[in-house]
């Protein structure tokens, strides 16, 4: 075994390819972040701007925009959660094996974009922010 630097070449494959891995979650995590962020200040906008106009057609597109936003950041979600799983494959794996796939399509077990959907963390989020939505339709509807 070639060594490189006093490492062997198979243990920095196998760095290397975690942290080919790893940056795909980031990114995957940090998308989910831009979402929420999108998610309330569009939203909020689309209500503030309900309450301006004393129209129900703002809180419906805002409700709307919430529930597009809420899919996508489940579908986000998913794709993090098939990354994490390629990551523990690839970190078990032994150095002589290490390949450098990215491809995370079967590491689908519990990552299904709808399970995702219904997630603890998207559901409080979400959740949260659609029964303001229908505490707002409520206030401008009466």
């Amino acid at each position: 075994m070639q060594r490189f630097g006093g490492t062997p070449i198979s243990v920095e494959a196998k760095i290397k390819h975690l942290e080919f891995v790893q940056n795909a979650i980031a990114r995957m995590a940090g998308n989910s972040f831009l979402l929420k962020g999108w998610a309330i200040t569009i939203t909020g906008a689309l209500i503030a701007l309900s309450f301006k106009e004393i129209d129900t057609r703002y809180v419906l597109v805002s409700g709307v925009a919430l529930l597009f936003f809420w899919l996508l950041d489940a579908y986000y979600l998913s794709r993090e959660r098939r990354f994490v799983n390629l990551y523990e494959h690839v970190r078990k794996q032994n150095e002589r094996d290490v390949e450098f796939s990215m491809d995370a399509r079967g590491f689908s077990k519990r990552s299904h974009w709808l399970r995702c959907a219904v997630s603890t963390t998207l559901l409080l989020f979400y959740g949260g922010l659609l029964f303001v939505h229908l505490l707002a339709f409520y206030d401008v509807y009466k």
